[in-house]
């Protein structure tokens, strides 16, 4: 028997296309829409402006689509981590990070099964690729958490290159942002990719939220050492399409720095970021590594990474340093799913 297909993570195109071919009458694709988005609900039956004719033809083709996590951890900082299953059988983490001094609650939401980067730094791409997350599967881990009505912000910054998934991830952004959905403004959310440039492009076309590009060195052959998608996509040519585009007022870029001991932690490092990023208004994110297993990486000591920022602010360009979240409960992604693999 076929698995019925979720209404949840439509768009309001899709939920018209939807009405239209069930013969279902035009009004009813935004009564939907309204329930998906706006209400509390778990299933079609709840959907009561709906006339019980059009619920039963609806229930006969669609599910709702809203999945539970099946495990939770908390850290003594208050970070969560969630593992949601798939409809594939695999499974996907996602963080819920508070910050009570600034009030805001910031949801890290998942892109893949896995990843195909394999990046050397990071425990998702040890998993290998499974295959893309829905955009059902993206905005459920938004949706379905407890914690879901004190969010303030979004980074799609978890397991997956969001960019290589980049239609599920621009769907999933219409809903967020769009009045028939969330309603979220673009300022509230974060796309996070190592530079995959066709996806790039697509994102900066056809969405409005800031960008996060992970760069972690300056240096070509050291980023080609620790991420393999330098052979494809070099950095410079990453920020040379960055520096085509005009971000304006209201987007910001921002790039996702690493740092390692002894690896890229040196004012050599930092000179050659401020050149090679001289011309782009933007700031960087400097990045404590919480350690994986069998990766023979390390953080830097705290008097290097402070000497590291304060150089990077000297050469003029805006620099924070990442508070680290949740690391007795290993927030690094793909830790959590990678154990839950292994007992199958």
């Amino acid at each position: 028997m076929q698995e019925k297909e979720a209404l949840f993570g439509k768009t309001l195109a899709e939920i018209q296309n939807i009405v239209e071919e069930l013969k279902l009458p035009k009004f009813t694709a935004k009564q939907i829409t309204d329930w998906l988005y706006k209400k509390e609900i778990s299933s079609i039956d709840q959907m009561s402006n709906l006339s019980k004719k059009s619920r039963e033809i609806l229930n006969n083709r669609y599910t709702y689509g809203l999945t539970k996590p099946i495990q939770v951890q908390e850290s003594v900082d208050g970070t969560k981590k969630y593992l949601f299953p798939t409809t594939t059988g695999h499974f996907i983490e996602t963080a819920v990070i508070p910050d009570v001094k600034q009030e805001r609650h910031t949801v890290c939401v998942s892109s893949q099964k896995g990843c195909k980067m394999n990046c050397l730094f990071c425990a998702t791409g040890k998993q290998g690729w499974q295959g893309d997350l829905t955009t059902t599967e993206i905005l459920n881990q938004f949706k379905n958490i407890p914690e879901f009505s004190k969010m303030t912000n979004i980074v799609y910054m978890g397991m997956g290159e969001p960019l290589d998934n980049v239609n599920a991830v621009l769907r999933s952004l219409d809903i967020l942002t769009s009045d028939y959905g969330f309603g979220w403004s673009p300022k509230r959310i974060t796309v996070s990719s190592i530079g995959v440039i066709p996806g790039m492009k697509e994102f900066l076309k056809r969405s409005n939220a800031h960008l996060a590009i992970s760069l972690h060195t300056p240096f070509d052959e050291e980023r080609l050492a620790i991420m393999p998608v330098q052979k494809v996509y070099p950095i410079k040519s990453v920020l040379e399409e960055i520096r085509s585009y005009d971000f304006g007022k209201q987007r910001r870029i921002s790039f996702e720095y690493i740092v390692f001991n002894n690896m890229n932690d040196s004012m050599k490092h930092a000179d050659e970021l401020v050149k090679i990023l001289t011309g782009i208004h933007c700031r960087v994110n400097l990045i404590r590594f919480h350690e994986i297993p069998d990766v023979d990486l390390q953080t830097t000591n705290e008097e290097r990474l402070v000497a590291f920022q304060k150089r990077l602010i000297q050469k003029g360009l805006t620099t924070t340093i990442r508070a680290s979240r949740g690391e007795d409960i290993f927030a690094a992604c793909g830790l959590l799913s990678t154990k839950e693999l292994n007992k199958k």
